[in-house]
């Protein structure tokens, strides 16, 4: 039987961040529910919409059983808690639904103690904490509302209301990060013990306004302070030898778990099983197709009530790119892929592209198995380039 992830967007922050490139935005609580509405709309009507767009869902994904549900944003935790139990309902109304895990992103200064038990009540089982630093000082250059008192008050909050689950983000590069800085960051995770954890590498791109403004050359939001890519590669070891010495299992790129708490949802994405996105920005795929609605919540909204999906992309999948994405993504999971069966299922032989990558010292083989070399981790962007020529 085919599982299928859902994945929910909620597009509203209290503030941008200002390494922030995501297409979210700051606005009134009032547009808070008739958004909720529209993605319940959606998922009622997400057949029907489908089909009126020119998207083909397989059987197996229509008849499919729903174990994870992932709601992101954003900051999905500012919605009423009545809202989030609406998102969550609506799905088990109009799928199959054996949830394993449910995730709510929140920011630490969000979560109160009614919140979480009306979370919990909902079928709210994990929680990812954007919690970035543990440092007041980065936090506020970064532009963040909590501060390091808040992320250990919210997680005896979690904690106390049964919340078997927690994740925690770190990003390693915010501006006036040192050594010393990213190392009571992570030294302070460890004490708080979340089940899973992400480490991000700071993003400099013109979507944010910290990286726009770095790329000018400027000195707004601390651009000046912001550490080089030696020193974010040097935080990025020493988070792995801090998680791997405290218990954590290093299963994909950014991310670890202690044993058996991988997430679930996230997992599908790298395996390239299916999922469905709903809300503005969100993205989906079928096995054979990938889809995405526009970004605007606003524009979203109109089209789920003029009873038009806001669809923005159609891509249906060609052997080629989908054989790309079997190698990126399979690569980015340290157990690494299964090279016979990728050979056998697309026809092609992959010696000559892993040739010079094993003779570089890149990757290891054993046997079927390729993985990215344990070592050489933290340059898997050069193995990707090499590996897609």
């Amino acid at each position: 039987m085919t599982r299928l992830g859902i994945y929910v967007q909620v597009p509203f922050c209290q503030t941008k961040c200002t390494y922030c490139n995501f297409h979210t935005g700051v606005v009134s609580s009032a547009r808070f529910a008739p958004y909720v509405d529209c993605v319940c709309g959606e998922i009622a009507g997400h057949r029907r919409l489908y089909e009126s767009a020119g998207i083909r869902l397989p059987a197996a994904i229509a008849d499919a059983v729903v174990d994870t549900i992932y709601i992101g944003g954003g900051t999905p935790s500012l919605l009423d808690p009545g809202h989030l139990r609406r998102i969550v309902d609506a799905i088990r109304s109009n799928f199959a639904a054996e949830l394993m895990e449910v995730t709510l992103e929140a920011d630490p200064e969000t979560v109160t103690e009614e919140k979480t038990a009306a979370w919990v009540a909902a079928g709210i089982n994990r929680v990812s904490f954007g919690v970035q630093s543990f440092c007041d000082e980065e936090l506020k250059a970064a532009g963040r509302m909590h501060r390091r008192a808040d992320v250990y008050r919210a997680a005896a909050i979690l904690r106390r209301a049964g919340i078997t689950n927690i994740s925690f983000d770190l990003i390693a590069g915010l501006p006036k990060q040192t050594r010393a800085t990213w190392r009571e960051s992570v030294d302070s995770l460890v004490e708080l013990a979340p089940e899973h954890v992400s480490v991000y590498l700071l993003e400099v791109d013109e979507g944010s306004r910290l990286g726009s403004e770095m790329l000018r050359g400027g000195n707004r939001y601390s651009a000046g302070d912001v550490p080089d890519d030696d020193a974010m590669a040097e935080f990025y070891e020493t988070a792995c030898a801090v998680l791997e010495a405290a218990g954590y299992e290093h299963y994909e790129i950014s991310n670890w778990g202690r044993p058996g708490f991988a997430s679930r949802h996230n997992l599908k994405y790298w395996r390239r099983e299916p999922y469905l996105g709903f809300g503005a920005g969100a993205h989906s795929f079928s096995g054979t197709e990938r889809w995405a609605n526009a970004h605007d919540a606003a524009g979203y909204v109109n089209a789920i009530t003029a009873g038009r999906l806001p669809m923005e992309q159609l891509e249906e999948m060609s052997a080629e790119s989908a054989l790309e994405e079997e190698l990126f993504l399979g690569l980015r999971q340290l157990a690494g892929i299964d090279v016979g069966r990728i050979e056998r299922e697309y026809g092609v032989s992959l010696d000559a592209r892993f040739a010079r990558l094993k003779s570089a010292g890149l990757i290891e083989q054993e046997g079927s198995l390729v993985r990215l070399a344990p070592r050489r981790v933290g340059v898997s962007n050069e193995v990707f380039v090499e590996l897609m020529k």
